[in-house]
């Protein structure tokens, strides 16, 4: 399949499992999962074309690895990053001493006063590679690459979680905790 219909194809699955099903008349169960028929048959009843074969070659093919599948491949789920009610079911972390945060300039003063918040989002979002958070504050703007000090937050009692495809995730970051000094 071509990348832009994959691409496409991505972005309707992230909008259906991360913040609206509804718009497709599905719920999600426990842990954010939906079966792969349910999903199915949901997206054919809104006029889009949609297979087992698609639906593997999109989350195979996904470079942020945002899905998966369950062990048994009958269910599927969104990582993470949803704004409806959903515990994925994460234990915490020992996170690395550094995890880094990309935003985009036009948000450091409100970071620098209110440290990183989750917003809609259930978490704050981090990493351990600093150019794929790069990415992420060009969404926005000019990108910055904040650096976090995981080790000394975990210290200070703040729990943290990671997913099956290596994003980190917090409730909040205190700017006490952020390195400022690349911008």
């Amino acid at each position: 399949m071509e990348p832009k219909r994959l691409k496409e194809i991505s972005k309707s699955l992230s909008y259906v499992l991360r913040h609206r099903p509804d718009t497709v008349g599905i719920e999600l169960e426990t842990g954010g999962w939906v079966s792969v028929d349910t999903l199915m048959a949901a997206f054919r009843r809104e006029g889009k074309h949609l297979t087992a074969e698609i639906l593997h070659e999109v989350v195979g093919q996904n470079d942020k690895q945002r899905f998966e599948f369950s062990d048994d491949g009958l269910r599927i789920r969104a990582r993470q990053g949803h704004s409806v009610e959903v515990d994925l079911g994460y234990v915490p972390a020992l996170p690395p001493n550094l995890l880094f945060h990309g935003t985009a300039t036009c948000f450091l003063e409100s970071i620098r006063k209110l440290g990183l918040i989750k917003g809609k989002r259930h978490h704050v979002h981090l990493s351990t590679n600093q150019q794929t958070m790069i990415q992420v504050g060009m969404r926005h703007g000019t990108p910055v690459v904040l650096t976090v000090q995981a080790a000394q937050m975990h210290a200070s009692g703040h729990e943290f979680f990671v997913t099956g495809n290596g994003v980190w995730l917090t409730d909040h970051v205190p700017p006490q905790f952020l390195v400022f000094d690349q911008e």
